[in-house]
């Protein structure tokens, strides 16, 4: 994006604003702070996962200050886009006003992960890993997930 370009502002909604809309949001102002101005919330926040912001960490994301927010905090608000990131989020998402595209990019929640702790970790590397990969094809890639987040609607 060029600097005349007003930065666009993209919402990461989850249930719990406490993993993957995190990591999306600490993704984003570390990789796309030059274009998107990012803010995650959830539609029932709890904490933020500690084992979200060790491997954040592990990968030189500090979201260690990041808080889980409800959506209802961030009204007021003007988005580009909305991103739900799991099928709950997408369901109960409440109605934005304005120009703000629903886009719904769901991704496995590793806090359900079962097995030994280097079990559940390893899934939410996989989990971090995955949304860094997306969040580098923004912005670039939003009207094409946008377009097919349509056709999967017909």
């Amino acid at each position: 994006m060029t600097e005349n370009k007003e930065k666009l502002n993209i919402l990461f909604l989850c249930t719990g604003n406490a993993c993957r809309s995190q990591m999306a949001e600490g993704w984003a102002r570390k990789l796309k702070s030059d274009c998107i101005e990012v803010f995650s919330a959830g539609v029932m926040p709890a904490s933020v996962s500690l084992r979200a912001i060790k491997v954040m960490a592990e990968a030189g994301v500090d979201i260690s200050r990041q808080y889980s927010k409800h959506v209802n905090d961030i009204e007021g608000i003007t988005f580009d886009y909305v991103i739900t990131l799991c099928d709950n989020a997408r369901e109960n998402c409440p109605v934005f006003f304005g120009k703000g595209k629903l886009i719904h990019k769901p991704f496995p929640d590793p806090m359900f992960a079962i097995g030994s702790d280097e079990k559940i970790m390893n899934e939410f590397r996989k989990t971090r890993d995955d949304i860094k990969d997306y969040i580098m094809t923004l912005p670039d890639s939003l009207e094409q997930d946008l377009q097919k987040d349509k056709n999967v609607e017909k």
